[in-house]
């Protein structure tokens, strides 16, 4: 989950591919559905992965679904009685440190408050309104661009021109994302108990573009191990962004998880000094959180905090960093509940 103001689909886009789902004949969407069924029929990995999605898995234990999802993602056995590598050390953290303000953090609407106070509101996208339902948002009250997103949920919108929202497509799509629990899909318990809003934000134009770069700093026990300088657009191909990972001192970490690195020399922004300081003022108190910014004209924005990267399965390339970064995070003595 991040929460970049501009990281999925523009408006247009969105709408357009509402409006083809419609016109496809029946008979094709017939076709598809059956063919997808077959696949995980035949395909235990595939069933594992789409069964969440489908809410039939709501009953299977927190550490027994975790267990599996490390078994079937990551293709090892998982020692959560004694966890040594990163993820690991993150899937222990979902089940047993709990902690209430954690939602506060996760929650997209909340968490702006939580940031605005240890770290300044100069920080934070400006934000235009919250709603509980599609339907209470006025429209009129709202400027020609803004970006549209669910506080408890991954994926915006970006409105570039409100005069050509196709307001049902839309409203399918919100009214289907605040039905959903995220918290089922990977037990992040962070996002169980948030109440699902629409928040609408300011639109930056610079942090939508395909040479775009946020920096998501990993915080271990309230300090930073690693800056991960990602250029492009998030949740995209794996082909349309680059992530560089560097220690504090901007020494390159050679491993990748998913997005390849850029192969380019990653300058050191000189912005750095004070998101290292921001992440860590946010971070403190916490086994290990990871911090998000954006820079747009000079000025710092945060983006999102995140306790869990990849939903704590993360298939790192070569492998053994999964180990070297379990050795960052030193666990609570006491469990949470």
């Amino acid at each position: 989950l991040t929460h970049n103001p501009h990281h999925l689909l523009s408006r247009s886009n969105h709408v357009r591919k509402e409006k083809n789902d419609t016109d496809l004949p029946v008979s094709f969407k017939k076709s598809m559905k059956l063919k997808t069924a077959c696949k995980l029929l035949a395909d235990p990995a595939s069933r594992w992965a789409t069964l969440p999605y489908l809410g039939l898995l709501r009953n299977v234990p927190d550490r027994k679904y975790v267990e599996e999802m490390i078994r079937r993602k990551l293709g090892y056995e998982p020692d959560l009685d004694h966890p040594t590598t990163y993820c690991e050390k993150l899937n222990w953290l979902k089940l047993h440190d709990r902690k209430p303000i954690y939602t506060v953090m996760a929650d997209k609407y909340k968490a702006q408050q939580f940031v605005s106070e240890r770290i300044g509101a100069a920080h934070v996208v400006p934000l235009y309104g919250v709603w509980e339902h599609y339907g209470d948002i006025d429209f009129d009250k709202l400027p020609d661009q803004f970006v549209l997103n669910c506080n408890h949920d991954g994926g915006n919108v970006i409105v570039k021109n409100k005069a050509e929202i196709n307001h049902a497509a839309l409203r399918r799509t919100f009214e289907k994302k605040l039905r959903r629990n995220y918290f089922y899909f990977n037990r992040e318990w962070p996002y169980k108990d948030i109440p699902p809003r629409i928040i609408a934000e300011a639109y930056i134009p610079s942090l939508g573009a395909r040479d775009s770069v946020e920096y998501k700093l990993t915080c271990c026990n309230g300090v930073v191990k690693m800056i991960t300088v990602c250029t492009g657009i998030a949740h995209d191909s794996f082909d349309a962004r680059n992530n560089d990972h560097f220690d504090k001192d901007w020494n390159r970490y050679n491993f990748y998880a998913y997005y390849k690195p850029s192969g380019k020399e990653i300058k050191r922004p000189a912005e750095m000094d004070d998101m290292i300081r921001f992440a860590e003022i946010l971070s403190a108190d916490v086994p290990c959180l990871r911090v998000d910014f954006y820079v747009a004209d000079g000025k710092i924005y945060f983006g999102e905090m995140t306790f869990y990267t990849w939903a704590g399965f993360i298939e790192f390339t070569p492998p053994e960093w999964d180990r070297k970064m379990g050795d960052w995070i030193q666990l609570p003595d006491e469990q949470n509940p």
